[in-house]
């Protein structure tokens, strides 16, 4: 008789037998998986009842769209995909804003949606919808599981699927009837994922195209870096005097603070910002390709003769604008790992470049004003907040012009310490920011909305209570839309039409919701609020919402 040995890399087997909600359950624990963020549907109760006994933390929300915002948010944060569930019809539906900022930020993210009972398909039922035909143009996958037996299975192809190549988001339709089947509950072993690097050619190729700059400029941006790469590539420019911007909305991988982080690149940029792009003779971008926004439409770096390296894990080059001049295909870590391997002596011009490029960073970046008579502004609140953050302080925010305060003066001082919406979505701030405190909890966690903003998914502060979360909520009301507004007033000068809000009291929203509101309408009592809010958050462990009443038209730049 033959005697076999079993692979050590194969699960052992298994006499166990679990429901297939359980044992999607048990899958997402062995792929690291901490939280999920979910709105109920009995639509996929298995999987909630799995997750009674679960290690993970089951986060309830209030709404399917500050579920899916808050597992997006935690996908951003790494290194596992954030996970969303959600259930039929309209829960899918008001879930689908997640999946496309996950899908334009590049971000892992699975999103469980309950479905109806396998039987009862194609039939109209009570919130019967096609899970492909809905998300097949805006998810990396769709999956539906229509055979239990491979749940395990189905759950280990998702997260793969979500950290692959240029990460995004997956959804998987679990049918209500089968996810109750009783199956085996052998799990599937997690799937690695390919890093990519530089072979000798790559880095040979990019020493050369350095040696030959005089003005070399590094570009980093995404989501798919680790704090560990972020502060390899940080010594190595800083020892080799090279500037680094960073795409909009993603600062932090080159800390604020750092000798050659020279500003962020993106709408509302600063002039020395935009005209870098132009003035460089070679861009390398890290983690990110010159897409829509950095390029201000596809207009900025268009000639052909210029020289673009774009480093990224995705071969297809997706929302690439501009020449390519390499491509290296890897991801950023690995890259890094790579990098600084090169013998590359430092050039003296290039100390002067980024000498420059720095200082105009630094005194566009250093808050001066000081409370004074007259309303509230928002450079006095950021004056005083940055004066006092602990270096791992973190900022969330959504989409419109309050953001320009963060890009600012926020003193992002790691990755990734700034997580936002860069595919302009409203709403995002404070799901954002409770993902971020319940992931970190004790650190300093500050969201910037707008008025207009706040209100999308304001209710999650409820959220935040339920679970202690204690981010600080700057809210500014400037009682309009406006990102919007600017745009009017440019193409329709003087026809104010759709913009204008009326608000309610914000703090007294935040006060019934459980924590610290305090409404602030003139300058002179900022700094008082400001302590107040911090010392709720610190001795109280609640929430705090600043609501800060400001003049329309004023803008961080």
């Amino acid at each position: 008789m033959t005697q076999t040995t079993a692979d050590p890399a194969s699960p052992a087997p298994t006499t166990d037998r679990k429901s297939a909600g359980h044992v999607i359950v048990d899958t997402l624990v062995a792929h690291g998986v901490q939280r999920t963020y979910v709105v109920p549907g009995e639509s996929y109760l298995d999987v909630l009842d799995g997750l009674h006994h679960s290690p993970i933390e089951t986060v309830v929300c209030r709404h399917e769209g500050g579920a899916a915002y808050m597992a997006e948010a935690d996908g951003k944060m790494g290194p596992v995909p954030g996970v969303a569930m959600v259930t039929r019809g309209p829960g899918a539906a008001n879930a689908h804003v997640g999946l496309h900022t996950s899908w334009q930020d590049s971000t892992p993210m699975v999103l469980f949606v309950g479905l109806i009972p396998f039987e009862h398909r194609d039939k109209e039922a009570f919130q019967e919808f096609d899970p492909h035909a809905w998300f097949d143009s805006g998810a990396k996958r769709v999956m539906v599981l229509d055979h239990a037996e491979r749940a395990s299975e189905i759950v280990a192809e998702a997260m793969f699927a979500a950290n692959s190549g240029r990460p995004g988001p997956v959804v998987v339709g679990l049918p209500e009837d089968i996810i109750r089947a009783e199956i085996d509950a052998t799990l599937h072993p997690p799937i690695p994922v390919a890093t990519g690097g530089m072979t000798v050619h790559d880095w040979k190729a990019l020493r050369e195209a350095l040696s030959a700059a005089d003005k070399p400029l590094f570009v980093t941006g995404g989501n798919d870096w680790t704090h560990e790469g972020a502060q390899g590539l940080t010594a190595w420019l800083e020892e080799h005097h090279l500037p680094a911007a960073a795409e909009w909305r993603t600062q932090g991988t080159v800390p604020f603070d750092s000798d050659s982080y020279v500003g962020p690149i993106g709408y509302g940029r600063p002039q020395p910002t935009f005209d870098m792009l132009e003035e460089t003779d070679l861009l390398v971008f890290v983690g990110t390709v010159p897409g829509d926004v950095i390029t201000n439409g596809f207009l900025v770096r268009q000639d052909w003769d210029k020289k673009n390296f774009l480093v990224t894990i995705d071969p297809s080059l997706r929302g690439r604008s501009g020449p390519v001049s390499y491509q290296i295909v890897a991801k950023p870590d690995v890259f890094v790992r790579d990098l600084v391997r090169i013998d590359l002596p430092a050039k003296e011009v290039w100390k002067e470049w980024t000498a420059r490029l720095r200082t105009q960073q630094v005194e566009f970046s250093t808050p001066t004003a000081t409370p004074g008579a007259g309303p509230a502004r928002m450079d006095t609140l950021m004056a005083e907040l940055v004066a006092d953050l602990p270096d791992d302080a973190m900022v969330t925010f959504g989409a419109g012009e309050h953001t320009n305060w963060a890009h600012r003066y926020f003193p992002t001082r790691g990755y990734a310490s700034m997580i936002s919406a860069r595919n302009g979505s409203m709403g995002y701030s404070v799901p954002s920011a409770v993902a971020a405190s319940l992931r970190y909890p004790g650190r300093r966690v500050v969201t910037i909305a707008g008025d207009g903003e706040f209100l999308m998914n304001g209710q999650e502060l409820a959220t935040a209570a339920q679970y202690g979360a204690t981010p600080l909520v700057i809210v500014m009301d400037n009682q309009e839309y406006g990102t919007i507004r600017t745009h009017q007033e440019r193409d329709y000068p003087h026809r104010v039409s759709g913009t204008q809000l009326k608000n309610p009291d914000f703090a007294l929203m935040a006060q019934a919701f459980g924590g610290f509101g305090v409404r602030v309408e003139t300058d002179a009592d900022i700094p008082a609020a400001l302590a107040s809010a911090l010392q709720a958050i610190d001795e109280e462990g609640r929430f705090a919402l600043i609501h800060l009443i400001v003049e329309q038209r004023v803008k961080a730049y």
